[in-house]
């Protein structure tokens, strides 16, 4: 059902526009959803769809659940529709497909990510330039939106405690763990701990983070490396320090294996130093090697000290788009997309 539900005003093309975005609840679809749809609105309808088998298993490709058809009431995408819709995450794509059709193809579809289907089930595909997704519908940037500008200018002024009590200049390592063909072996971690413990040597402090996708054993060996009075690992207990850390930290050394963390990390403008785990995917070596190559990035070899590079942040530049092709399409005054 409906969360956070108020309705939305976007400006686009001097008209007042409702936005939803939508997807099944997932972090990582919810981050980038989230973050273009609050560089358009400050206000919006956050749509949850949770379909049931064998509906979910048909996704992107198959219908949606009956029990969520538009016409009931306490469907998940019952009207009146929005001008615009952002979705992601392959259980969310029927779900836009039927917004589309149940609205007349007045509602603009975005969907983030590869959808896995043809591109012309949406009016506005992003994807990350490393999926090579190509058409004219489609929007590609290096980097994923996160919508963290305003929450990292925050924390610069009013950082967590535990971090503004460690000493200048700071070192942070935000930890990921296994996806796709990365690993973490007792052999990798071993590896990345004495990275870090030879990094720390110059610096003041350090700051250490970990994903929901850490390993408990790499945390654990981190943690057991590096400890002294000026040295903080998030245990996950209390809130989580994430944004201070990036915020704050005049170094940062990042396990490459989550295209969003790293997008996040070079966001900041502090020299990010990318970790690459063994079996790192071809696509996202491509990604780390293409911010190597503009200087927001350098590997994990050798010293490590401070660095500065201008801040890379996709964001505004995918809103700018939407808010683009919404214009040209509404001055046409037709549907955006037919025969879907």
């Amino acid at each position: 059902m409906t969360v956070g539900a108020a309705s939305s005003d976007t400006l686009i093309a001097g008209r007042a526009l409702s936005l939803w975005v939508l997807t099944d609840g997932k972090i990582g679809d919810d981050v980038q959803c989230l973050a273009v749809a609050g560089a358009l609105s400050p206000d919006f309808e956050k749509r949850v769809i949770a379909p049931h088998p064998p509906w979910q298993w048909l996704a992107p490709w198959g219908p949606i659940d009956p029990r969520d058809a538009p016409r009931r009431q306490e469907s998940p995408i019952a009207p009146p529709f929005p001008d615009l819709l952002i979705a992601s995450g392959r259980r969310a794509v029927p779900y836009a497909r039927a917004v589309k059709r149940a609205s007349g193809g007045k509602t603009f579809v975005v969907i983030m990510k590869d959808p896995r289907i043809a591109p012309r089930h949406a009016d506005l595909i992003w994807a990350p330039k490393h999926d090579r997704l190509t058409g004219a519908n489609v929007v590609s940037t290096l980097t994923s939106p996160h919508g963290l500008a305003v929450k990292l200018a925050e924390a610069r002024e009013n950082p967590a405690p535990v971090i503004a009590k460690l000493p200048k200049p700071m070192l942070g390592v935000v930890l990921g763990g296994p996806s796709g063909s990365a690993r973490f072996s007792a052999r990798a971690t071993a590896a990345l701990t004495q990275k870090i413990l030879e990094a720390k040597k110059n610096f003041a402090s350090l700051a250490v983070v970990a994903s929901r996708r850490t390993p408990a054993d790499l945390l654990r060996a981190v943690g057991e490396a590096v400890t002294g009075p000026d040295v903080y690992v998030w245990d996950g207990a209390g809130d989580n320090p994430y944004i201070d850390i990036l915020a704050n930290a005049n170094a940062l050394i990042v396990t490459a294996d989550s295209h969003n963390m790293m997008s996040e990390a070079v966001a900041t403008g502090t020299g990010v130093y990318a970790w690459r785990p063994p079996g790192l995917a071809n696509k996202l070596g491509w990604f780390v090697d293409e911010l190597e190559g503009l200087g927001a990035v350098r590997s994990l070899e050798g010293e490590v000290a401070s660095f500065a590079g201008a801040p890379i942040d996709a964001t505004n530049e995918i809103a700018s788009e939407i808010k683009r092709r919404v214009a040209r399409g509404r001055s046409k005054g037709r549907p955006f997309v037919e025969g879907i």
